[in-house]
This record gives C-alpha cells, sequence and structure tokens, in this order.
C-alpha cells in the first residue's frame, strides 16, 4: 500500500441489509446552492421568556438540538463547546490537501447514515433553510439503492430490488416464523435449522410484551440469546456478530438483547415498508455533513439569537440551596464562571458529564451515581481518498468476518457536483469512508489490535482486510495504484512512549442489564437536566437519533420546571404493529403468571 496521509461513525444498516435485504429506489441528488430559495416552515417563539437563561454545556447532536427548541420558545440560550460544532456527527478537512481553490480533502468521525424510522432528525432538518431546498437541509438526503455483504474466499451477497410488505394481519407465528425466514434466507448461506432458530428468536421479540423485554431480554446478551456457541461460521460472522460488532460496535457477547431487539425490529419494519410514517431505509446525505447540514444549522441558530461560545469546556458544577448556581469554564486562555443561568443542559458525553458528578451534586440526585457503571467503546472512522470512482456497490458494504467488523460507503456517487473539481488537488475522485467497529481483535497484516497500531498501520491494515474482502474473485475492486491519501479521525491518538492509542470521542454500549444505569433528562437538581445519547429514550441505541430525543425529552422537562406555557417538543415513538398486539397481550399474562413466552423452546 502506499503512502499516503490522514478520520470514522455512523452505522451501516448491517441488520437492515441483512434482515431488509431491500434495496430501495434511488432519489434523485439534493438541488445544489442556487437562487430562489423558500425556507422550510420556521415556529416563531411561543412566548418570550425574559430572565429565563439557559446555559447549554456541550455543542454536538444533543446540545444543537436543545438550542434549537428553546430558542424557538423564547429563550436565552448560550452554547458552550470545547472542540468543534456537531461532535461526533461533524465532517473536518484533512489539512492542506486542497490546492487550486478547491476544499481540503472531506474527512468525518465516520459516515453519516439516516435510517427510514429516524424522525426527530428529519423533523429538525425541515426547520433549517437551505438555498433551493424546500424542505430544509431535509432535501440533502438521498437514498442508497443497495447493500452489499462482502465475505472473503465466498461470494459476495448484494440486496434484492425489492421486497413485499409483510401482511402482519393474516400471520399466525408458525407463517410469520416462515416469512421471515425467507426474509433473511441470504441465499442459503445460513444453514435452515439455524436460520429457523434465529427467525424463531427473532418472532419471539417482536410479539413479546414490553415488561418481558425490560427484564428478560435486558439481561440476555444477543450471543446468549442467539445461542451462538456452536452455530456455523454464516450464522456467527452474520447474525450474530454483524448485528453487533457491525452496527454499534457493541461485542454480541455483552450486547443486551433488549437493544439489539429494539433496533432490528425498527429495521424489520422499515424495510418491509409496513410502516407510512417511516421514510427510505438507507438515507445519507448528498454533501459532506457541515456543508449539508451542521453548518446551515448553526448560521440559522445564530440568526435565531443562540449565542455559540467555542473553545470553552465545562470543568465543574457548582450547586447551592439545591440549586445548581453556576459553571466554571476551561479555555486556552484560562477558566471563567458561567454564573448567569437559570437553566442548565449538560450536553456532554457520558464520560465527560460523569467527570463533573461532584459529591455534592451526587448528594442531590444519587442516581446519578449510576452512570459511572455505563460502558462505551471504539467506534471510529478512516477516510481513502481514491483517483477513480468506487465501484464497490450503490450503498453500504459489510466486511463479514473481517477481525476489525468493517463497514464502508464510497460517498461521491451521493454527492452533488464534481468531486475532483470540488475536493482536493483535482485528481482525486471518491472517499471511500470506512468504520472500524472492532479495536480489540487482532487484525491480518501486522498481528496486533487496532489500539496497539500507528495510524499508518491502521491504514495499511483496513485496507488490506477490504481488499481481501473484494478483490478474492474477478477485476481487483480496491487497486494500491488508486490510493491518493488517507484520513484517521484525529480523535485517535497514538502514544509512541505507550505503543497505544487513545480516543477522544468513544461510544456509549447497551451492555446486558445497563439500562438500570441510564438516567432519565430531568434530574432531582431543579435546574439540571441531560441531553446525550445516553439517556434514557425510545430507540435505545447510542445515535444522533437518540440525542436529539434526549435532548427534546430535557427541554420538555424545563419548559415544566420554568412553567412555560410554549408547547413541548414534537416527540415520536417507534412503531409497534397493532397487528401483533393480541400476541403481546398473551404474553404479558405469561409474563405476569411467571410463564416464558409461548415459543420459548
Amino acid at each position: 500500500m502506499p503512502d499516503a496521509r490522514l478520520s470514522r461513525r455512523s452505522v451501516l444498516t448491517a441488520l437492515g441489509a441483512l434482515g431488509a435485504a431491500a434495496a430501495l429506489p434511488s432519489a434523485a441528488a439534493a438541488r445544489p446552492p442556487g437562487a430562489g430559495a423558500t425556507s422550510p416552515g420556521r415556529r416563531a417563539p411561543a412566548v418570550h421568556s425574559t430572565g429565563r437563561r439557559v446555559a447549554i454545556l456541550g455543542g454536538g447532536m444533543a446540545g444543537l438540538t436543545a438550542a434549537h427548541e428553546l430558542v424557538e420558545r423564547g429563550f436565552e440560550v448560550t452554547v458552550y463547546e470545547p472542540t468543534a460544532l456537531g461532535g461526533k456527527a461533524r465532517s473536518m478537512p484533512s489539512p492542506g490537501t486542497g490546492t487550486g481553490g478547491r476544499l481540503d480533502l472531506p474527512g468525518e468521525h465516520g459516515f453519516r447514515f439516516f435510517p427510514g424510522f429516524y424522525q426527530h432528525i428529519p423533523d429538525t432538518m425541515r426547520r433549517i433553510p437551505f438555498t433551493g431546498n424546500a424542505n430544509g437541509v431535509f432535501d440533502n438526503l438521498v437514498s442508497g439503492p443497495a447493500f452489499r455483504l462482502s465475505i472473503p474466499g465466498g461470494p459476495d451477497l448484494t440486496a434484492p430490488a425489492s421486497i413485499s410488505p409483510l401482511r402482519l394481519d393474516v400471520y399466525d407465528l408458525e407463517s410469520l416464523q416462515q416469512s421471515l425466514g425467507a426474509v433473511f434466507s441470504l441465499g442459503g448461506a445460513i444453514p435452515p435449522h439455524e436460520l429457523a432458530l434465529f427467525t424463531r428468536k427473532l418472532v419471539m421479540f417482536l410479539t413479546s410484551c414490553i415488561e418481558r423485554r425490560d427484564d428478560e431480554w435486558e439481561h440476555q446478551t444477543w450471543s446468549q440469546t442467539l445461542e451462538a456457541d456452536g452455530k456455523s461460521q454464516g450464522y456467527r460472522d452474520i447474525l450474530v456478530s454483524a448485528l453487533t460488532r457491525q452496527l454499534v460496535a457493541a461485542r454480541p457477547q455483552s450486547a443486551s438483547t433488549r437493544t439489539i431487539g429494539v433496533m432490528g425490529q425498527a429495521f424489520v419494519w422499515n424495510a418491509l415498508g409496513t410502516v407510512p410514517a417511516y421514510g427510505h431505509l438507507d438515507r445519507l446525505l448528498s454533501a459532506p455533513t457541515n456543508e449539508a447540514w451542521i453548518d446551515p444549522w448553526a448560521r440559522l441558530l445564530q440568526d435565531l439569537g443562540v449565542k455559540i461560545e467555542m473553545g470553552w469546556r465545562a470543568e465543574s458544577i457548582e450547586l447551592s440551596g439545591g440549586r445548581i448556581t453556576g459553571a466554571r469554564m476551561a479555555h486556552g486562555s484560562g477558566s471563567r464562571a458561567v454564573a448567569d443561568a437559570d437553566w442548565f443542559v449538560s450536553a456532554m458525553p457520558v464520560e465527560r458529564a460523569v467527570s463533573l458528578w461532584s459529591p455534592t451534586i451526587l448528594d442531590a440526585d444519587p442516581r446519578l451515581e449510576l452512570m459511572r457503571h455505563l460502558t462505551t467503546d471504539w467506534m471510529v472512522g478512516i477516510q481513502y481518498f481514491l483517483r477513480e470512482r468506487s465501484r464497490i456497490a450503490q450503498g453500504h458494504v459489510a466486511y463479514l468476518g473481517t477481525p476489525w467488523a468493517l463497514t464502508s460507503i464510497s460517498q461521491a456517487q451521493f454527492w452533488r457536483g464534481d468531486f475532483a473539481s470540488r475536493y482536493g488537488d483535482g485528481n482525486t475522485h471518491d472517499c471511500l469512508s470506512v468504520d472500524i467497529s472492532d479495536w480489540d481483535t487482532p487484525g491480518i497484516l501486522y498481528g496486533k489490535i487496532a489500539k496497539d497500531c500507528t495510524p499508518e498501520e491502521i491504514a495499511r491494515e483496513t485496507w488490506a482486510q477490504m481488499q481481501q474482502c473484494l478483490n478474492d474473485v474477478g477485476e481487483p475492486a480496491l487497486r494500491d495504484e488508486d490510493l491518493v491519501s488517507w484520513f484517521l479521525d484525529p480523535g485517535v491518538r497514538w502514544n509512541a512512549t505507550t505503543g497505544r492509542n487513545t480516543n477522544d470521542t468513544p461510544l456509549l454500549i447497551n451492555t446486558a442489564g445497563s439500562r438500570k444505569n441510564r438516567p432519565e433528562a430531568h434530574t432531582a437538581i431543579p435546574n439540571l437536566f441531560l441531553a446525550g445519547d445516553y439517556v434514557r429514550t425510545d430507540i435505545d441505541l447510542a445515535t444522533m437519533e437518540s440525542a436529539n430525543e434526549s435532548a427534546r425529552s430535557a427541554v420538555s422537562a424545563l419548559l415544566a420546571a420554568a412553567g412555560s406555557p410554549a408547547a413541548a417538543p414534537a416527540m415520536y415513538r417507534l412503531h409497534e404493529p397493532p397487528e401483533l398486539e393480541p400476541f403481546r397481550r398473551i404474553d404479558l399474562d405469561r409474563y405476569r403468571a411467571g410463564l416464558p413466552h409461548v415459543l420459548a423452546g
């Protein structure tokens, strides 16, 4: 692999790719900026809230959402962000790569992915104006028409063009299993008896009462539920590992079945077209995230009156008389106190928030101590910039069986305009964005885990693992001579002294039994609220959508505490098919009687 120079997150719809096997109709690319812009409906402030000042600590997805909802309701809002607006969702330039008036090549923490069952994010996007777009930045979403499951040493699998919706109203449990089995057959990649076990477990979850999900399923790992031991390589690689490692960077031996099941059924209903409110299953942005979304959002918030203070990191929170009285903020040039806010929203990642919970804070709300038991893992991305357009797939690719649980997307095919004319030195025609979801398994080149590899070794190892999957049959899809450069997420920092990486941006993982440790958006401290993907939400997974949902919950709680007459933000719930409600009622009776699910073997 030639020498190159030096980013990561989101998620492949590994579950969508597997469970759905649905290739979605391709949407037209978003219109480029132009004259005659029309703005989406913008909500006027519902009430002028004199003296109601809010300090938001963190300007990632949760912080920007909270600021948006609050400023629309007449609050005076200041956002304090230490690094960059957008957090893990942002894009970032690869420094010094743009020449001749072109932009630097676009790097990122990881590729953006917007499943059709996301509803809070699209609602926010429609309210952010974008020149030429009737529906704001929402119109910058385009759909990926196909998925590819790449297997080293074997035939790759590509999703078919369409799939027929299930008629849930005519299904009993046995026929539902048979129909889902046909969806998950994957061309015979899974042995029939193992596929039958998987579909039985899936139907059990779909027809379980909420109480059983929150109890039994929450305390089982995905591996335990699927009885992974002794199963075929295909079963373990696809149904056990890919649906956890490549979807949420979680180990199947520790991920909660409740979390994977909730997300799994959302992907299934979305892919099968059974929910009219859901959009295309696999949606991406038509430009780097900052261009298509984050920068227009920041401009809107500032136009509405939000103050954004960059470079400031919260280092302590002060409490007196049972209320938060201020926050001590640190900057490269010193520190200062923020003591003029009436309300405080902690919109920091979980690992940053818990560092601020002093004994005084924990005395006021002992439940916050449970956050220390939450687990994070690494899911970080790297971008490869290529001389030729990639022809790997018209959508996401899951590299099954790769030690580092890789997923990728070739982005130029979805971005408006000509990539080479807009970015780099004029000779770069594509960006292959790759997520590395397993940083603790030895690779194939150096025999080392990713955490112990230098940035150059990470780049070569990731490239080699993809080549092993893509170049095993026919013409090579990834050629060394096409590689121009690469960019690793700068949140990953190599320490030559310790011979190990650190990661500034880990991802929350919902391990079995961890739901009890996740807080609500409101705390026992009357003017402190929590917003972040670790807060309890309906989406139940560390995603942009859960961060947005949690911020709306925090704003709703703040409005109630402030006695504001403003309407609470819109909230959405994942679809639960009413046709399956009779089965869930039966299961509730069995659960309350101490009996297992009727399909339990």
